[in-house]
C-alpha cells in the first residue's frame, strides 16, 4: 500500500510554541487514531523561558486556574495555507486550565464520556481549510468567539483567523493542528503534515536550527522564520 502523500504547510502563528505530541516520536501521535488525528500535532505557546504561563500560585499546585493567565490564551491564528473555509464550528467553552496534578484526575475520568458526545466536545472550537490541490486542514482548540472566517470564504496563507483558546479536550490553552482527506473529521483519514521555513530549538539544546521543511521534535520550540511568510499573509 503505498504512503498516505504529505501536507506541507506554514506554523499557523508567530512568536514561540512548545511541540506536544508530535508525530516525529509516534504514530498515532495522540495515542488514539479516532477523528482522523493520526498525525496530529500540539502547539502550546511560550515565553522566552519556555513558560507556557509566568503565574504560578496555589491554583498551580491545587486547583484549576483562569485560561487567562497563560501565555497562549488568546494568541492570534493563522491560517498554515491557502485554501476555502470547509467548515467552522464555533461556541464551545473555554475551560479552566489544569496543571495541578489533583486538578487532572477528574479530568481524565471524563475522557470517555467526552469521546460518546463526539467531534464537538473533543475538538472544541475549530476551522477547516480546504486546499486547491487536495487534502485538508484542521485548527481546534479555539477561543470561544473568535473565529472569523466563514464556511465557503477563501483565505490566504498567513491571515488571521481565529484566536487560541481552550476549549474541548484540553487542559491548557494550546493549538492543535491537523490534516486528513475528508472536511468531516468523523469520516476522515488523517495525513502526514510537514512544516516549512521554521526554527527549531530541540528539548535541551541551547541553540536554534534552520529547518527549511520537516516535523518538529516532540518537547521542541519552534518560531517561523523572519519574513518567510508569503505576501498575501502579510
Amino acid at each position: 500500500m503505498a504512503a498516505p502523500r504529505e501536507v506541507e504547510v506554514r506554523l499557523p502563528f508567530e512568536g514561540r510554541w512548545l511541540v506536544q505530541n508530535s508525530p516525529a516520536r509516534r504514530v498515532p501521535s495522540h495515542g488514539v487514531d479516532v477523528f482522523a488525528e493520526r498525525y496530529a500535532i500540539d502547539f502550546v505557546a511560550v515565553d522566552d523561558r519556555r513558560r507556557t504561563a509566568a503565574v504560578r500560585d496555589w491554583r498551580t499546585l491545587l486547583a484549576t486556574e483562569p485560561p487567562e493567565r497563560f501565555t497562549g490564551f488568546g494568541r492570534p491564528v493563522l491560517a498554515p495555507c491557502a485554501g476555502t473555509v470547509a467548515d467552522v464550528h464555533d461556541g464551545e467553552p473555554d475551560h479552566a486550565g489544569r496543571r495541578s496534578q489533583l486538578a487532572l484526575p477528574p479530568y481524565a475520568l471524563g475522557q470517555a464520556g467526552r469521546l460518546r458526545q463526539g467531534l464537538d466536545a473533543v475538538a472544541g472550537n475549530r476551522m477547516t481549510i480546504a486546499l486547491p490541490g487536495g487534502g485538508f486542514v484542521a485548527l481546534a482548540h479555539l477561543q470561544r468567539g473568535s473565529v472569523q472566517v466563514r464556511a465557503g470564504e477563501d483565505v490566504a496563507e498567513g491571515q488571521a483567523v481565529a484566536r487560541c483558546g481552550n476549549s474541548g479536550n484540553s487542559t491548557e490553552p494550546h493549538l492543535h493542528v491537523q490534516a486528513m482527506d475528508a472536511a468531516d473529521a468523523r469520516a476522515a483519514q488523517g495525513l502526514p503534515l510537514v512544516f516549512r521555513s521554521y526554527l527549531e530549538q530541540a528539548r535541551g539544546a541551547r541553540e536554534q536550527v534552520v529547518r527549511e521543511r520537516g516535523i518538529p521534535g516532540e518537547g521542541a520550540v519552534v518560531e517561523p522564520l523572519p519574513g518567510r511568510w508569503s505576501s498575501a499573509g502579510e
